[in-house]
C-alpha cells in the first residue's frame, strides 16, 4: 500500500504560521490529487485544500487567502503554508492522496489505485 506520513504541526500564536508537510511512500506509479483535511473536536472532517497533479488547486472558503497548497511531484510530497493563523484553525490536519502503486506479484505485478490518508498531525493556535 501507500503510506502518507504528515509533519510540521504544532503550537502557533494567532496570526503566525505553519508549513505541514506530508510525504508519501510505496511503490507509487501515479500520485493524481493531493490534498489537505481537517477535524476540530465535535466536528465532520473537513476540506483544507487540494491540488491536481498538474497544480490545480482548490481551497475552502474558510482558508482562501491565507492557505497555499503545493507539491513536488519528484518526492510525492504535498506541503501547505498556512498564515495569518486563527484559533478556529486548530484542529487535527490530514493528508490524503489517490493514484496507482504497483503491487508485487509473484509472475506478473498488478498496478492497483489507492486513496490513502496519514494519521493527522495537530494543529493547535491560541488567541
Amino acid at each position: 500500500q501507500v503510506q502518507l506520513v504528515e509533519s510540521g504541526g504544532g503550537l502557533a500564536q494567532a496570526g503566525g504560521s505553519l508549513k505541514l508537510s506530508c510525504a508519501a511512500s510505496g511503490n507509487i506509479v501515479t500520485m493524481n490529487t493531493m490534498g489537505w483535511f481537517r477535524q476540530a473536536p465535535g466536528n465532520q472532517r473537513e476540506l483544507v485544500a487540494t491540488i491536481t497533479r498538474d497544480g490545480t488547486t482548490n481551497y475552502a472558503d474558510s482558508v482562501k487567502g491565507r492557505c497555499t497548497i503545493s507539491r513536488d511531484n519528484a518526492k510525492n510530497t504535498v506541503y501547505v503554508q498556512m498564515n495569518n493563523l486563527k484559533p478556529e484553525d486548530t484542529a487535527v490536519y490530514y493528508c490524503n492522496a489517490d493514484g496507482t502503486f504497483r503491487k508485487i506479484r509473484a509472475i506478473v505485478d498488478d498496478i492497483v489505485p489507492f486513496l490513502s490518508w496519514g494519521r493527522g498531525t495537530q494543529v493547535t493556535v491560541s488567541s
